[in-house]
Parts: structure tokens; C-alpha cells; sequence
């Protein structure tokens, strides 16, 4: 079972830069915006990106999708664990509640 991270917690992790934060849904949904430094791993291809987007297997993931309904994120972590990843988490509540709490989204700069 993947431990649960909390908003608070998490939001302290991207403040100091100690975490990778992963988007577990598909490329169009993240571009529409995503966690502040969060990376795109949809779920479906955690197997193909994960070695060389997270090169670090002992460093600090958390893995997010939509809300605690979405499963993506949880198959993301427990892919990433079989993967030998020893130190991720799930932030269940996702996008929505972060923006519920009035936290921002970011999108990529278009060039």
C-alpha cells in the first residue's frame, strides 16, 4: 500500500524543492495545468519514462491525478514501487483539492 501525503505536507516538499511531484494523467490534462514542478508520467507509460525522468530510485515521489475517485495515481506509485522506487507517495486528493484550497495550477509556457 502507497503512504498517503497530505496537502500541507506536500506543498511543504515543492516549497524546499525535496520532492519530484508526477502527474499520472494523460499529456493533455497536465498541459490544462498541474502541481507547481510536477512532471507528466501518465500512468499507462510509468514503466517506459520512469528510468529516465526519475534516475534516482531512492528519491522523494509523489504521484497525483484528479481527485480520490481518479486511480491513476495510485497505479503510477505501485508501478514505481515494483520498479524499485523505495520512497513514493500519493497525494489522493489531487488537482481538485488543491485548487479548492485556492492553490495554483501552473501550465507550460508556449513558445
Amino acid at each position: 500500500m502507497t503512504p498517503l501525503i497530505s496537502r500541507e505536507a506536500l506543498e511543504a516538499l515543492i516549497e524546499t524543492g525535496d520532492v519530484t511531484v508526477v502527474e499520472a494523467l494523460p499529456a493533455p490534462y497536465y498541459e490544462s495545468g498541474h502541481l507547481p514542478g510536477a512532471i507528466n508520467i501518465p500512468h499507462t507509460r510509468v514503466e517506459v519514462l520512469a528510468p529516465s525522468l526519475l534516475p534516482d530510485k531512492d528519491a522523494a515521489i509523489v504521484t497525483y491525478c484528479s481527485n480520490t475517485a481518479c486511480q491513476n495515481s495510485g497505479v503510477a506509485a505501485a508501478i514505481l514501487a515494483k520498479l524499485g522506487y523505495a520512497n513514493v507517495a500519493k497525494y489522493a486528493e489531487g488537482k481538485q483539492d488543491w485548487l479548492e484550497a485556492g492553490l495554483p495550477l501552473h501550465t507550460p509556457v508556449r513558445v
